[in-house]
């Protein structure tokens, strides 16, 4: 009986390790046949993409399916790496005009300690529409005050925040004063008023560096007290270490020279939010080093002598200059719409295959993870849209998104009502 009971033990305990073994390794996937648009290297036609465990594990036109692996058909279609939208209120905003369901906005000037990713309704409506336009990764902001808080990078495919999580913390959110304008004339603010704010700006920069010094001091020598705890400033540490870059919201002329000078001045490490005027200072930006996310481009110019297209015509000139940019949608639920931005921008000027980059790769390499996604190369986290055309075309159709390696629904509220409409009689 005793034997009995030992072996019957052995056996749950093998097949525990089994069951286990299996979730832990959902198996091999082979993409067949689609013409791969690895955004970096060379396209390959009909060739394999093979992922295991959540990730690219070869792709090329010869690669060894091992044998069990999962064949998924996609002769005629496109792979592309997932898309990634520089700045959305994804998860943060359902309905713009009922404030209960808007939180991407805190009260106070300074709000370093907040998190988007905190804030996160993973069954946002808007969520699965923009992952069936491709778009699997996102840079979800906030706004208000000076300050705003630090924004979070999420996949868009989870039951729960936590599942959401890329990195919870990518860029410090900062909303630079803005410089007064003349308007039938006269000012819309006082200028005192612009400098004292960015005055407060430097001022808790300088709070946080004394801070740090204090803390550093008292380690070094136990005699000295630790300073008291001050959570916003504990929170400005990894900035003002450079650790952790700072997004600044900043759009007419001279509030990017005067950005740009805060930057050098403060020793941060920036990125620009917005610079619908950026073409009018491209040298000054170029100078600086300082990449840029353009804000959405369905927009009127600030300046209507500035022309039409001048928004439009902005990233073709800044990526001529050699500034490193991405794309945003500044929404949510327009973020389905993030390749059309990056194809505006490609009707007036911008080369087809720098747009494309501008919603995949070089959106990684600003938020520090290009070693992980943005492009279909070995070793790479599997985030692939496999399309019937090319994905900045309005006409193409998204057909299958995979998401770490897995493959996730496309069905969303837009096709629901499609289907209640076609079977109306």
């Amino acid at each position: 009986m005793t034997r009995r009971i030992f072996l019957f033990s052995i056996i749950l305990v093998l097949c525990a390790s089994f069951c286990l073994s299996q979730e832990k390794n959902p198996g091999v996937i082979a993409i067949k046949g689609a013409k791969i648009i690895p955004v970096v290297g060379e396209e390959i036609t009909g060739g394999i993409i093979l992922i295991k465990n959540g990730k690219i594990e070869d792709i090329g036109k010869n690669v060894s399916i091992p044998e069990g692996a999962y064949i998924f058909d996609a002769k005629g279609l496109f792979a592309y790496p997932g898309m990634i939208d520089s700045y959305s209120y994804l998860g943060l905003q359902e309905i713009s005009s009922i404030r209960a369901t808007v939180d991407y906005r805190d009260t106070g000037t300074f709000n370093p300690q907040l998190k988007t990713v905190e804030a996160l309704r993973p069954d946002s409506m808007h969520i699965p529409i923009a992952r069936a336009n491709g778009i699997t990764v996102s840079v979800v902001a906030a706004t208000g005050g000076l300050i705003s808080g630090q924004c979070g990078l999420i996949r868009l495919v989870g039951w729960t925040p936590e599942d959401m999580i890329v990195k919870s913390s990518v860029v410090m959110q900062v909303q630079f004063p803005s410089i007064p304008r003349f308007r039938q004339g006269r000012k819309t603010q006082p200028q005192e008023q612009t400098s004292k704010r960015v005055q407060k700006l430097k001022g808790i920069l300088k709070k946080a560096r004394f801070y740090h010094k204090r803390k550093e001091a008292a380690k070094k020598n136990l005699l000295l007290p630790l300073p008291e705890f001050d959570e916003k400033l504990e929170f400005l540490l990894p900035v003002i270490k450079g650790k952790l870059p700072v997004m600044i919201s900043v759009n007419a002329e001279n509030d990017i020279k005067s950005a740009i000078k805060f930057v050098e001045e403060e020793k941060l490490k920036a990125i620009f939010f917005g610079v619908t005027e950026g073409w009018k200072v491209v040298e000054d930006i170029k100078k600086s080093g300082i990449p840029v996310v353009f804000g959405s481009l369905n927009v009127v110019p600030t300046k209507w002598e500035d022309g039409y297209d001048a928004i439009y015509r902005n990233p073709c000139i800044m990526a001529n200059a050699g500034i490193k940019f991405a794309f945003s949608s500044q929404s949510a639920s327009m973020a389905k719409d993030l390749p059309y931005h990056a194809a505006k921008a490609a009707a007036f000027g911008l080369d087809k295959k720098e747009a494309l980059k501008g919603v995949t790769i070089y959106p990684a390499q600003i938020f520090g993870v290009d070693n992980m996604m943005g492009s279909l190369e070995k070793g790479k986290v599997a985030n692939i849209v496999i399309a019937d055309g090319d994905i900045l075309e309005l006409r193409t159709n998204i057909k299958h998104v995979f998401i770490d390696g897995k493959e996730v629904d496309i069905s969303n509220r837009y096709t629901e009502l499609l289907d209640k409409f076609k079977k109306r009689h």
